[in-house]
């Protein structure tokens, strides 16, 4: 049972890494324009420094990033309300697909 003891004492600690790398990965993978508040570059150093304590994170979720309202308006892509989609399960791709017609390039 001391194995237990010992996992559950590392689980905050695994815990709050996991949210923090989370978290920057999240900010470096945003693009600028989805960037609220303050420069990217910033962000990130806020949430490198202030990560230990779930400061940087918290603050980089609750106002650092442009969120979308779950099944909001906007522009339709793809058919699923602006989130991205696969290219085998989007339309226009696959319509740009059957546009062009390699035995048509052929016949040039």
């Amino acid at each position: 049972m001391g194995n237990r003891a010992t996992m559950l004492r590392y689980l905050p600690f695994l815990l709050v890494l996991a949210v923090w790398i989370y978290a920057f990965i999240d900010v470096l993978n945003t693009p600028e324009k989805e960037v609220r508040h303050l420069p990217k570059v910033v962000w990130v150093i806020i949430v490198l420094l202030f990560g230990e304590v779930l400061l940087g994170p918290i603050a980089w979720f609750v106002t650092g990033k442009v969120r979308n309202a779950p099944g909001g308006g906007g522009s339709v892509r793809g058919g699923r309300g602006g989130q991205w989609v696969a290219p085998d399960d989007n339309p226009e791709f696959l319509k740009s697909l059957r546009d062009e017609d390699p035995d048509e390039k052929k016949k040039d």
